[in-house]
């Protein structure tokens, strides 16, 4: 399988919202997808497959805000069909070298304390635990602020 990571289209919008509905309990809205393409510091991409010369289709998306020092990865999922298959890390890899190219000095993210596979992807990717967001998603729904510092210096105070 082939992918391509470019920037998401209107005409990738359903596709996106199908994914995000597959993937969370608390979908964002299509319109909430829209915004995020309409903000000058938001950033939407999208994984496509070419599975041999099937028709392409879209594996995952990552949603990320650049401002200032910072890239903040806002959301990120993979239809089902395409789990475990690299695909979350090839967004994610994308947006680390986007951030480094724009000068941030690390790239953020929340991730439910429950989802060991994504923790177990940042941590490869070299993330690093920093602190606890209780019911961020909810009742009993802690999240994990997970940092990647860019510029090569460490912070105490991890989790």
């Amino acid at each position: 399988m082939g992918l391509e990571i470019r920037d998401a289209t209107l005409g990738d919008l359903a596709a996106i919202v199908e994914i995000e509905k597959l993937a969370f309990t608390t979908p964002w809205s299509l319109r909430s997808f829209q915004r995020e393409l309409s903000l000058p510091f938001s950033r939407l991409t999208v994984a496509v497959a070419d599975d041999n010369g099937a028709k392409p289709s879209l594996a995952g998306f990552l949603c990320r805000w650049l401002i200032a020092e910072e890239c903040h990865v806002l959301n990120v999922a993979v239809h089902p069909s395409y789990r475990r298959q690299g695909v979350g890390e090839m967004l994610m890899t994308a947006t680390i070298s986007e951030a480094r190219a724009r000068h941030a000095a690390f790239v953020t993210l929340e991730v439910r304390r429950s989802n060991l596979a994504a923790r177990q992807l940042y941590r490869k990717l070299n993330f690093e635990e920093r602190r606890l967001r209780r019911h961020y998603y909810g009742p009993g729904e802690d999240a994990i602020v997970m940092e990647l510092r860019l510029d090569g210096s460490a912070h105490q105070g991890q989790l």
